[in-house]
């Protein structure tokens, strides 16, 4: 399941994010990379311990925790700590797939990464070429958003970014770990939601379809959540 979340963050936030990323040193991408990533990786990135990162990072997750439907679609346990990068002319990241377990650096706490994020900060227009290409069952996704929205996509997945040949992509990009381990039943669950809420609007909330979809929902996730 691949969902784009809008204006995650507003214009005057992003704008805000990049006048402190604009004046941070940048380091060499792969030292976050896995082994097999780290072959194909070739960009810039924020030191993820840095004041900077972190405070923009705390940002993000803030934000997150207010957006109902990236909680909905995510239904999350754990979330990485957000990370920064930015590909150049000639810069890409060839196709991989993103390490299964991650230790968030400073602490014992290890997260299975079962959803991948990419928060844009950069216009479409600011740049050429630097699409997240997803590859799975159903196809290959090109996805270039507009700066403040997200894409939420499964680890498990297949995906690169094509070479920057004008300007410069910039981005936040971390995992999460999902209460719900199964793709297939998160998506069930998102589309139930959804429709709760649909009905919900049209009819109320205590309409009694209402109420028992409300019921089969929290039972599904009693039946599939690990906390």
């Amino acid at each position: 399941m691949l969902i784009c979340i809008p204006e995650v963050l507003s214009k005057d936030e992003v704008a805000s994010f990049r006048k402190v990323m604009d004046a941070q040193n940048w380091e060499d991408g792969r030292t976050t990379a896995g082994t097999q990533s780290a072959t194909v990786k070739n960009n810039q990135q924020l030191p993820q311990n840095s004041d900077a990162a972190r405070a923009l990072g705390d940002k993000i997750l803030e934000a997150l925790s207010k957006n109902s439907l990236f909680i909905s679609a995510a239904l999350p346990q754990r979330i990485f700590p957000p990370l920064f990068n930015r590909y150049g002319i000639g810069q890409d990241f060839g196709i991989h797939v993103d390490s299964a377990i991650r230790g968030i650096p400073g602490t014992p706490v290890r997260i299975r990464t079962d959803l991948s994020c990419t928060l844009f900060l950069a216009e479409p227009d600011e740049y050429d070429g630097g699409e997240l290409v997803v590859e799975d069952y159903y196809g290959t996704h090109e996805v270039k958003l507009p700066a403040g929205d997200l894409v939420l996509y499964p680890s498990t997945s297949l995906h690169k970014v094509t070479g920057v040949t004008r300007g410069a992509r910039v981005a936040s990009f971390f995992w999460l770990q999902s209460m719900i381990r199964e793709d297939s039943h998160r998506s069930l669950l998102f589309d139930l939601d959804q429709s709760i809420q649909e009905l919900a609007a049209e009819k109320g909330v205590e309409d009694p379809t209402c109420v028992r979809l409300s019921g089969i929902y929290h039972n599904l996730i009693r039946t599939w959540a690990e906390t």
